[in-house]
């Protein structure tokens, strides 16, 4: 049993931080509902979006092993990924001209015409999401936003 003043007594005052968890939670979950309902006419799921903006981050086509610790996903996923951006034109393999025994992944003419469909999907959901917020909120969010991001937490033994 939780007790705040070692009485016995339940603690019934409200778990603010897990209350905070569980909005954050919900509002991930809106935004991806509402980013993939925005994605569904571009013919990409959400997974090759990422995969795609990560291709393009790139300034020399990369190579899958960079794509997948970029991603942090295991290899396997972006093999997945890359077949089917490849079979929708949107990417290319490509031999490494240094070592034929690399490929590497690159963008298309359809690829870059997806990557501007999909800022705009992207903003347009952006846009659904924030709608309730005023400018000056927007701004307070995105600060509070940044400083959870880009946070380290200490490594504790």
């Amino acid at each position: 049993m939780n007790t705040s003043d070692g009485t016995g007594t339940p603690d019934t005052t409200p778990d603010a931080d897990g209350l905070l968890a569980e909005q954050l939670l919900r509002l991930t979950r809106r935004l991806h509902r509402i980013q993939k309902q925005h994605l569904e006419p571009v013919g990409i799921t959400p997974a090759q979006s990422r995969l795609l903006r990560t291709v393009a981050h790139y300034d020399r086509p990369p190579r899958m092993a960079d794509l997948a610790e970029r991603l942090e996903v295991v290899p396997r996923a972006v093999t997945s990924l890359v077949d089917g951006l490849e079979a929708a034109g949107r990417v290319r393999r490509v031999p490494d001209p240094t070592n034929r025994r690399v490929i590497r992944i690159e963008l298309t003419d359809p690829g870059r015409a997806t990557l501007r469909a999909l800022r705009s999907a992207r903003r347009a959901a952006a846009e659904d999401i924030l709608a309730p917020l005023t400018v000056e909120q927007r701004e307070v969010l995105g600060g509070l936003l940044s400083a959870l991001v880009d946070h380290v937490p200490e490594r504790r033994c």
